[in-house]
Protein backbone atom coordinates (compact mmCIF):
# COMPACT_ATOMS: atom_id res chain seq x y z
CA UNK A 1 0.00 0.00 0.00
CA UNK A 2 1.29 3.44 -0.93
CA UNK A 3 1.38 5.32 2.38
CA UNK A 4 3.36 8.54 2.36
CA UNK A 5 4.88 10.50 5.18
CA UNK A 6 1.98 12.94 4.82
CA UNK A 7 -0.62 10.27 5.60
CA UNK A 8 0.95 9.56 8.98
CA UNK A 9 0.30 13.10 10.19
CA UNK A 10 -2.80 15.03 11.15
CA UNK A 11 -4.41 16.24 7.95
CA UNK A 12 -3.57 19.91 7.43
CA UNK A 13 -6.41 22.45 7.45
CA UNK A 14 -5.18 23.66 4.06
CA UNK A 15 -6.57 20.51 2.46
CA UNK A 16 -10.13 21.54 3.37
CA UNK A 17 -9.63 25.06 1.98
CA UNK A 18 -8.84 23.97 -1.58
CA UNK A 19 -11.65 24.92 -4.00
CA UNK A 20 -12.22 21.39 -5.33
CA UNK A 21 -12.35 20.00 -1.80
CA UNK A 22 -14.68 22.77 -0.59
CA UNK A 23 -17.05 22.01 -3.45
CA UNK A 24 -17.09 18.29 -2.57
CA UNK A 25 -17.66 19.07 1.12
CA UNK A 26 -20.47 21.53 0.45
CA UNK A 27 -22.34 18.89 -1.58
CA UNK A 28 -21.44 16.15 0.95
CA UNK A 29 -19.80 14.16 -1.85
CA UNK A 30 -17.79 11.91 0.47
CA UNK A 31 -16.53 9.71 -2.38
CA UNK A 32 -14.80 12.72 -3.95
CA UNK A 33 -13.49 13.82 -0.55
CA UNK A 34 -11.86 10.42 -0.04
CA UNK A 35 -10.52 10.38 -3.61
CA UNK A 36 -8.92 13.82 -3.15
CA UNK A 37 -7.36 12.65 0.11
CA UNK A 38 -5.89 9.61 -1.59
CA UNK A 39 -4.36 11.83 -4.28
CA UNK A 40 -2.26 13.58 -1.63
CA UNK A 41 -1.16 10.30 -0.06
CA UNK A 42 -3.75 9.69 2.67
CA UNK A 43 -4.45 5.96 2.47
CA UNK A 44 -7.80 4.19 2.88
CA UNK A 45 -6.42 2.63 6.05
CA UNK A 46 -5.66 6.06 7.48
CA UNK A 47 -9.11 7.39 6.51
CA UNK A 48 -10.74 4.37 8.14
CA UNK A 49 -8.75 4.86 11.35
CA UNK A 50 -9.68 8.55 11.57
CA UNK A 51 -13.38 8.13 10.76
CA UNK A 52 -14.02 4.89 12.65
CA UNK A 53 -15.11 3.13 9.46
CA UNK A 54 -13.93 -0.18 8.07
CA UNK A 55 -11.82 -0.26 4.94
CA UNK A 56 -14.66 -2.08 3.18
CA UNK A 57 -16.97 0.84 3.99
CA UNK A 58 -14.41 3.27 2.60
CA UNK A 59 -14.19 1.21 -0.60
CA UNK A 60 -17.99 1.08 -0.94
CA UNK A 61 -18.24 4.86 -0.55
CA UNK A 62 -15.51 5.43 -3.12
CA UNK A 63 -17.37 3.09 -5.48
CA UNK A 64 -20.52 5.18 -5.32
CA UNK A 65 -22.33 4.51 -2.03
CA UNK A 66 -23.76 7.78 -0.77
CA UNK A 67 -23.45 8.82 2.87
CA UNK A 68 -26.74 10.31 4.03
CA UNK A 69 -26.94 9.68 7.79
CA UNK A 70 -26.24 12.79 9.83
CA UNK A 71 -24.34 10.93 12.56
CA UNK A 72 -22.03 9.28 10.00
CA UNK A 73 -21.37 12.61 8.27
CA UNK A 74 -20.62 14.21 11.63
CA UNK A 75 -18.25 11.39 12.56
CA UNK A 76 -16.41 11.75 9.26
CA UNK A 77 -16.11 15.53 9.71
CA UNK A 78 -14.87 15.27 13.29
CA UNK A 79 -12.51 12.38 12.59
CA UNK A 80 -10.83 14.05 9.63
CA UNK A 81 -10.79 17.50 11.23
CA UNK A 82 -13.18 19.08 8.72
CA UNK A 83 -14.96 22.21 10.03
CA UNK A 84 -18.58 21.09 10.29
CA UNK A 85 -19.86 24.21 8.61
CA UNK A 86 -18.06 23.20 5.41
CA UNK A 87 -20.45 20.25 5.13
CA UNK A 88 -23.48 22.21 6.25
CA UNK A 89 -23.66 20.23 9.46
CA UNK A 90 -23.37 23.12 11.84
CA UNK A 91 -26.44 24.68 10.26
CA UNK A 92 -28.42 21.57 9.36
CA UNK A 93 -32.04 22.35 10.29
CA UNK A 94 -32.94 18.70 9.79
CA UNK A 95 -30.68 17.76 12.67
CA UNK A 96 -32.24 17.24 16.08
CA UNK A 97 -31.65 20.17 18.45
CA UNK A 98 -29.15 19.37 21.16
CA UNK A 99 -31.67 19.61 24.00
CA UNK A 100 -34.51 17.96 22.13
CA UNK A 101 -34.47 14.64 24.05
CA UNK A 102 -34.77 16.41 27.39
CA UNK A 103 -36.75 19.47 26.31
CA UNK A 104 -39.20 18.66 23.53
CA UNK A 105 -40.62 21.80 21.92
CA UNK A 106 -44.29 21.05 21.30
CA UNK A 107 -47.49 23.01 21.75
CA UNK A 108 -47.10 23.24 25.51
CA UNK A 109 -47.82 26.64 27.05
CA UNK A 110 -45.10 28.79 28.57
CA UNK A 111 -45.75 27.51 32.10
CA UNK A 112 -45.23 23.92 30.99
CA UNK A 113 -42.07 24.78 29.03
CA UNK A 114 -40.65 26.58 32.05
CA UNK A 115 -41.48 23.63 34.30
CA UNK A 116 -39.71 21.19 31.98
CA UNK A 117 -36.63 23.36 31.71
CA UNK A 118 -36.47 23.79 35.50
CA UNK A 119 -36.85 20.04 36.05
CA UNK A 120 -34.09 19.28 33.54
CA UNK A 121 -31.80 21.91 35.06
CA UNK A 122 -32.36 20.49 38.54
CA UNK A 123 -31.56 16.95 37.39
CA UNK A 124 -28.35 18.05 35.68
CA UNK A 125 -27.27 20.29 38.58
CA UNK A 126 -27.55 17.56 41.24
CA UNK A 127 -26.18 14.83 39.00
CA UNK A 128 -29.40 12.85 38.79
CA UNK A 129 -29.47 13.06 34.99
CA UNK A 130 -26.61 11.54 33.01
CA UNK A 131 -25.53 13.61 30.03
CA UNK A 132 -26.06 12.07 26.61
CA UNK A 133 -22.72 12.87 25.03
CA UNK A 134 -23.97 12.03 21.55
CA UNK A 135 -26.47 14.88 21.74
CA UNK A 136 -23.70 17.43 22.20
CA UNK A 137 -22.50 16.89 18.63
CA UNK A 138 -25.88 17.94 17.24
CA UNK A 139 -26.45 21.63 16.51
CA UNK A 140 -29.25 23.59 18.08
CA UNK A 141 -31.85 24.55 15.48
CA UNK A 142 -30.74 27.65 13.60
CA UNK A 143 -32.84 30.78 14.07
CA UNK A 144 -31.85 34.08 12.48
CA UNK A 145 -31.09 36.87 14.91
CA UNK A 146 -33.81 39.56 14.66
CA UNK A 147 -32.78 42.94 13.31
CA UNK A 148 -34.22 46.24 14.54
CA UNK A 149 -37.04 47.88 12.62
CA UNK A 150 -35.18 51.17 12.79
CA UNK A 151 -31.43 51.67 13.09
CA UNK A 152 -29.12 54.54 13.93
CA UNK A 153 -25.43 55.20 14.37
CA UNK A 154 -25.19 52.64 17.19
CA UNK A 155 -25.98 49.70 14.91
CA UNK A 156 -23.53 50.89 12.27
CA UNK A 157 -20.87 51.35 14.97
CA UNK A 158 -21.39 47.69 15.90
CA UNK A 159 -20.94 46.52 12.29
CA UNK A 160 -17.73 48.55 12.00
CA UNK A 161 -16.36 47.27 15.32
CA UNK A 162 -16.91 43.63 14.35
CA UNK A 163 -15.15 44.18 11.02
CA UNK A 164 -12.22 45.82 12.81
CA UNK A 165 -11.86 42.92 15.26
CA UNK A 166 -12.04 40.26 12.54
CA UNK A 167 -9.56 42.17 10.36
CA UNK A 168 -7.07 42.03 13.22
CA UNK A 169 -7.53 38.24 13.43
CA UNK A 170 -6.97 37.94 9.69
CA UNK A 171 -3.67 39.85 9.94
CA UNK A 172 -2.46 37.72 12.84
CA UNK A 173 -3.76 34.21 12.08
CA UNK A 174 -4.81 34.17 8.42
CA UNK A 175 -8.15 34.28 6.65
CA UNK A 176 -9.05 30.71 7.57
CA UNK A 177 -9.47 31.68 11.21
CA UNK A 178 -12.18 34.28 10.60
CA UNK A 179 -13.68 33.90 7.12
CA UNK A 180 -16.74 31.98 8.28
CA UNK A 181 -17.30 34.59 11.00
CA UNK A 182 -17.20 37.56 8.63
CA UNK A 183 -19.45 35.82 6.09
CA UNK A 184 -21.95 34.92 8.82
CA UNK A 185 -21.82 38.48 10.13
CA UNK A 186 -22.54 39.76 6.64
CA UNK A 187 -25.78 37.79 6.51
CA UNK A 188 -26.99 39.78 9.54
CA UNK A 189 -25.51 43.11 8.53
CA UNK A 190 -27.11 43.01 5.08
CA UNK A 191 -30.54 42.50 6.64
CA UNK A 192 -30.12 45.91 8.27
CA UNK A 193 -30.73 47.35 4.79
CA UNK A 194 -34.40 46.51 5.32
CA UNK A 195 -34.60 48.69 8.43
CA UNK A 196 -35.65 52.31 8.32
CA UNK A 197 -33.01 54.94 9.02
CA UNK A 198 -31.93 58.46 8.15
CA UNK A 199 -30.16 59.14 4.87
CA UNK A 200 -26.82 59.73 6.64
CA UNK A 201 -27.09 56.48 8.58
CA UNK A 202 -28.01 54.66 5.37
CA UNK A 203 -24.84 55.86 3.65
CA UNK A 204 -22.78 54.89 6.70
CA UNK A 205 -24.35 51.43 6.60
CA UNK A 206 -23.48 50.97 2.92
CA UNK A 207 -19.91 52.00 3.71
CA UNK A 208 -19.71 49.55 6.61
CA UNK A 209 -21.14 46.77 4.43
CA UNK A 210 -18.61 47.57 1.73
CA UNK A 211 -15.83 47.12 4.27
CA UNK A 212 -17.29 43.81 5.47
CA UNK A 213 -17.51 42.54 1.89
CA UNK A 214 -13.95 43.77 1.39
CA UNK A 215 -12.77 41.66 4.31
CA UNK A 216 -14.94 38.69 3.28
CA UNK A 217 -13.36 38.83 -0.17
CA UNK A 218 -9.84 39.10 1.20
CA UNK A 219 -10.25 36.18 3.61
CA UNK A 220 -11.87 34.10 0.85
CA UNK A 221 -8.83 34.84 -1.32
CA UNK A 222 -6.54 33.84 1.52
CA UNK A 223 -8.09 30.37 1.77
CA UNK A 224 -8.11 29.77 -1.98
CA UNK A 225 -11.78 30.55 -2.73
CA UNK A 226 -11.03 32.89 -5.61
CA UNK A 227 -14.51 32.94 -7.17
CA UNK A 228 -16.09 33.92 -3.85
CA UNK A 229 -13.34 36.46 -3.30
CA UNK A 230 -14.12 38.20 -6.58
CA UNK A 231 -17.85 38.26 -5.82
CA UNK A 232 -17.40 39.83 -2.40
CA UNK A 233 -14.86 42.35 -3.66
CA UNK A 234 -17.10 43.35 -6.56
CA UNK A 235 -19.92 43.92 -4.07
CA UNK A 236 -17.55 45.92 -1.86
CA UNK A 237 -16.72 48.15 -4.83
CA UNK A 238 -20.41 48.70 -5.62
CA UNK A 239 -21.32 49.53 -2.03
CA UNK A 240 -18.33 51.84 -1.60
CA UNK A 241 -19.21 53.79 -4.75
CA UNK A 242 -22.83 54.05 -3.62
CA UNK A 243 -21.65 55.41 -0.27
CA UNK A 244 -19.36 57.87 -2.04
CA UNK A 245 -16.19 56.47 -0.45
CA UNK A 246 -13.50 56.60 -3.14
CA UNK A 247 -10.80 55.37 -0.75
CA UNK A 248 -12.69 52.18 0.05
CA UNK A 249 -13.47 51.67 -3.64
CA UNK A 250 -9.73 51.96 -4.35
CA UNK A 251 -9.02 49.38 -1.67
CA UNK A 252 -11.46 46.89 -3.20
CA UNK A 253 -9.77 47.41 -6.59
CA UNK A 254 -6.36 46.82 -4.99
CA UNK A 255 -7.54 43.53 -3.52
CA UNK A 256 -9.06 42.43 -6.82
CA UNK A 257 -5.68 43.15 -8.39
CA UNK A 258 -3.95 40.99 -5.82
CA UNK A 259 -6.30 38.09 -6.55
CA UNK A 260 -5.39 38.22 -10.24
CA UNK A 261 -1.69 38.72 -9.50
CA UNK A 262 -1.70 35.57 -7.37
CA UNK A 263 -3.16 33.41 -10.13
CA UNK A 264 -0.69 34.72 -12.71
CA UNK A 265 -3.00 37.07 -14.63
CA UNK A 266 -0.56 39.94 -14.29
CA UNK A 267 -1.94 42.24 -16.99
CA UNK A 268 -5.43 41.99 -15.48
CA UNK A 269 -3.97 42.74 -12.05
CA UNK A 270 -2.21 45.78 -13.46
CA UNK A 271 -5.49 47.18 -14.79
CA UNK A 272 -7.14 46.84 -11.37
CA UNK A 273 -4.20 48.60 -9.69
CA UNK A 274 -4.43 51.44 -12.21
CA UNK A 275 -8.19 51.80 -11.74
CA UNK A 276 -7.59 51.86 -8.01
CA UNK A 277 -5.14 54.74 -8.41
CA UNK A 278 -7.86 56.85 -10.04
CA UNK A 279 -10.18 56.27 -7.07
CA UNK A 280 -7.38 56.83 -4.55
CA UNK A 281 -6.50 60.16 -6.17
CA UNK A 282 -10.17 61.19 -6.04
CA UNK A 283 -10.08 60.41 -2.33
CA UNK A 284 -6.85 62.40 -1.84
CA UNK A 285 -5.45 59.43 0.09
CA UNK A 286 -1.68 59.38 -0.44
CA UNK A 287 -1.23 56.13 1.49
CA UNK A 288 -3.66 54.28 -0.80
CA UNK A 289 -1.95 55.74 -3.87
CA UNK A 290 1.42 54.57 -2.50
CA UNK A 291 0.10 51.05 -1.91
CA UNK A 292 -1.36 50.80 -5.40
CA UNK A 293 1.78 52.21 -7.07
CA UNK A 294 3.96 49.74 -5.14
CA UNK A 295 1.83 46.84 -6.36
CA UNK A 296 1.81 48.28 -9.87
CA UNK A 297 5.63 48.22 -9.71
CA UNK A 298 5.53 44.53 -8.73
CA UNK A 299 3.25 43.77 -11.67
CA UNK A 300 5.52 45.62 -14.09
CA UNK A 301 8.45 43.68 -12.64
CA UNK A 302 6.71 40.40 -13.39
CA UNK A 303 6.13 41.62 -16.94
CA UNK A 304 9.84 42.44 -17.24
CA UNK A 305 9.30 46.17 -17.77
CA UNK A 306 12.14 47.61 -15.71
CA UNK A 307 11.57 51.25 -16.65
CA UNK A 308 7.92 51.33 -15.63
CA UNK A 309 8.53 49.15 -12.56
CA UNK A 310 11.15 51.53 -11.17
CA UNK A 311 9.04 54.56 -12.12
CA UNK A 312 6.03 53.18 -10.21
CA UNK A 313 8.21 52.31 -7.24
CA UNK A 314 9.62 55.83 -7.13
CA UNK A 315 6.13 57.30 -7.14
CA UNK A 316 5.10 54.88 -4.37
CA UNK A 317 7.95 56.15 -2.18
CA UNK A 318 7.05 59.79 -2.88
CA UNK A 319 3.36 59.29 -2.06
CA UNK A 320 4.26 57.33 1.07
CA UNK A 321 6.47 60.14 2.33
CA UNK A 322 3.59 62.61 1.93
CA UNK A 323 1.00 60.34 3.59
CA UNK A 324 -0.35 60.75 7.12
CA UNK A 325 -1.00 57.17 8.36
CA UNK A 326 -2.90 58.40 11.43
CA UNK A 327 -5.53 59.96 9.18
CA UNK A 328 -5.74 57.02 6.78
CA UNK A 329 -8.85 54.76 6.78
CA UNK A 330 -8.69 51.47 8.71
CA UNK A 331 -8.57 49.29 5.60
CA UNK A 332 -5.28 50.79 4.36
CA UNK A 333 -3.58 51.61 7.66
CA UNK A 334 -1.70 48.31 7.54
CA UNK A 335 0.50 49.62 4.71
CA UNK A 336 3.62 50.84 6.49
CA UNK A 337 7.34 51.15 5.92
CA UNK A 338 7.80 47.36 6.06
CA UNK A 339 5.18 46.86 3.34
CA UNK A 340 6.79 49.47 1.12
CA UNK A 341 10.17 47.75 1.51
CA UNK A 342 8.59 44.36 0.85
CA UNK A 343 6.94 45.59 -2.35
CA UNK A 344 10.28 46.96 -3.50
CA UNK A 345 11.91 43.62 -2.74
CA UNK A 346 9.23 41.72 -4.66
CA UNK A 347 9.67 44.10 -7.61
CA UNK A 348 13.42 43.46 -7.73
CA UNK A 349 12.84 39.71 -7.30
CA UNK A 350 10.49 39.75 -10.30
CA UNK A 351 12.95 41.81 -12.36
CA UNK A 352 15.78 39.38 -11.53
CA UNK A 353 14.29 36.87 -13.97
CA UNK A 354 14.87 39.39 -16.77
CA UNK A 355 17.86 41.49 -15.64
CA UNK A 356 21.07 40.48 -13.83
CA UNK A 357 22.07 42.11 -10.57
CA UNK A 358 18.55 42.63 -9.22
CA UNK A 359 18.53 39.72 -6.77
CA UNK A 360 20.98 41.37 -4.35
CA UNK A 361 18.73 44.44 -4.19
CA UNK A 362 15.73 42.19 -3.57
CA UNK A 363 17.44 40.42 -0.66
CA UNK A 364 18.49 43.73 0.86
CA UNK A 365 14.96 45.18 0.71
CA UNK A 366 13.33 42.01 2.02
CA UNK A 367 15.82 41.78 4.89
CA UNK A 368 14.81 45.31 5.86
CA UNK A 369 11.08 44.54 5.76
CA UNK A 370 11.49 41.40 7.89
CA UNK A 371 13.46 43.34 10.52
CA UNK A 372 10.67 45.91 10.75
CA UNK A 373 7.88 43.37 11.19
CA UNK A 374 6.17 43.01 14.56
CA UNK A 375 3.82 40.30 15.78
CA UNK A 376 0.64 41.84 14.34
CA UNK A 377 1.16 41.08 10.65
CA UNK A 378 2.38 37.49 10.80
CA UNK A 379 1.15 36.51 7.35
CA UNK A 380 3.00 39.43 5.76
CA UNK A 381 6.14 38.37 7.56
CA UNK A 382 5.73 34.85 6.18
CA UNK A 383 5.53 36.14 2.61
CA UNK A 384 8.64 38.23 3.11
CA UNK A 385 10.61 35.41 4.74
CA UNK A 386 9.73 33.10 1.85
CA UNK A 387 10.84 35.64 -0.75
CA UNK A 388 13.98 36.48 1.23
CA UNK A 389 14.97 32.82 1.67
CA UNK A 390 14.39 32.21 -2.04
CA UNK A 391 16.65 35.11 -3.00
CA UNK A 392 19.34 34.07 -0.52
CA UNK A 393 19.45 30.48 -1.76
CA UNK A 394 19.66 31.65 -5.36
CA UNK A 395 22.55 33.91 -4.30
CA UNK A 396 24.13 30.87 -2.58
CA UNK A 397 23.80 32.47 0.86
CA UNK A 398 22.84 29.02 2.12
CA UNK A 399 23.05 29.51 5.89
CA UNK A 400 20.75 32.54 5.98
CA UNK A 401 18.50 31.10 3.30
CA UNK A 402 17.97 27.90 5.26
CA UNK A 403 17.36 29.77 8.53
CA UNK A 404 14.80 32.11 6.99
CA UNK A 405 13.21 29.30 5.01
CA UNK A 406 12.75 27.16 8.10
CA UNK A 407 11.25 30.08 10.02
CA UNK A 408 8.84 30.70 7.15
CA UNK A 409 7.73 27.05 6.99
CA UNK A 410 7.18 26.96 10.75
CA UNK A 411 5.00 30.07 10.60
CA UNK A 412 3.04 28.68 7.63
CA UNK A 413 1.95 25.76 9.79
CA UNK A 414 0.81 28.11 12.56
CA UNK A 415 -1.62 30.25 10.55
CA UNK A 416 -4.61 29.39 8.39
CA UNK A 417 -3.69 30.74 4.99
CA UNK A 418 -3.62 28.73 1.77
CA UNK A 419 -1.89 31.66 0.08
CA UNK A 420 1.20 31.18 2.21
CA UNK A 421 1.34 27.53 1.15
CA UNK A 422 1.02 28.53 -2.51
CA UNK A 423 3.82 31.07 -2.15
CA UNK A 424 6.25 28.33 -1.03
CA UNK A 425 6.52 27.13 -4.63
CA UNK A 426 9.43 29.44 -5.68
CA UNK A 427 11.32 28.54 -2.49
CA UNK A 428 10.84 24.87 -3.25
CA UNK A 429 12.27 25.43 -6.73
CA UNK A 430 15.29 27.27 -5.29
CA UNK A 431 15.91 24.39 -2.88
CA UNK A 432 16.11 21.94 -5.77
CA UNK A 433 19.09 23.83 -7.17
CA UNK A 434 21.18 22.83 -4.12
CA UNK A 435 20.55 19.09 -3.89
CA UNK A 436 23.83 18.17 -2.16
CA UNK A 437 23.48 20.32 0.94
CA UNK A 438 21.86 18.26 3.75
CA UNK A 439 20.28 21.29 5.48
CA UNK A 440 18.79 22.47 2.20
CA UNK A 441 17.45 18.96 1.56
CA UNK A 442 15.81 18.95 4.99
CA UNK A 443 14.21 22.33 4.26
CA UNK A 444 12.98 20.89 0.97
CA UNK A 445 11.44 17.93 2.80
CA UNK A 446 9.59 20.24 5.17
CA UNK A 447 8.27 22.33 2.29
CA UNK A 448 7.15 19.21 0.41
CA UNK A 449 5.28 17.97 3.48
CA UNK A 450 3.45 21.26 3.94
CA UNK A 451 2.55 21.61 0.26
CA UNK A 452 1.38 17.98 0.01
CA UNK A 453 -1.05 18.23 2.89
Amino acid sequence: MNVTHASEQTISFTVWERPQMRQALSSRDIATVYLLLQRIGVSQRRIAALTGQSQSEISEIMNGRQVMAYDVLARIADGLGIPRGYMGLAYDDSAMPALAPALPEDDADEDEKARRLLAHAAQVAIGASAADLDDWSLPVTRVDTPVPCRIGDTEVDQVESITKALRHLDYRYGGGICRDSIVAQLSWSQRLLGASCSQDVGLRLHRALADQHNLAGWTSFDVGLHVHARRHLARALEQAKHAGDASLAANALYRLGRVFLHIGRVEDALRFFQLGQICAQDASCELTVAMLCANEAWAYGLLGDRRLALKSMERARDEFMRADPLRAPAWVRFFGQADLKAAEGMTYSALSYHYPGQLEKAADCLSGSVRQRGDTYVRSKVFELIALATAQLLLRDVENGVDNGNEAVTLVTQIRSVRTVDRLKPLQAAVKELPRDPEVRELGRRIADVRAL
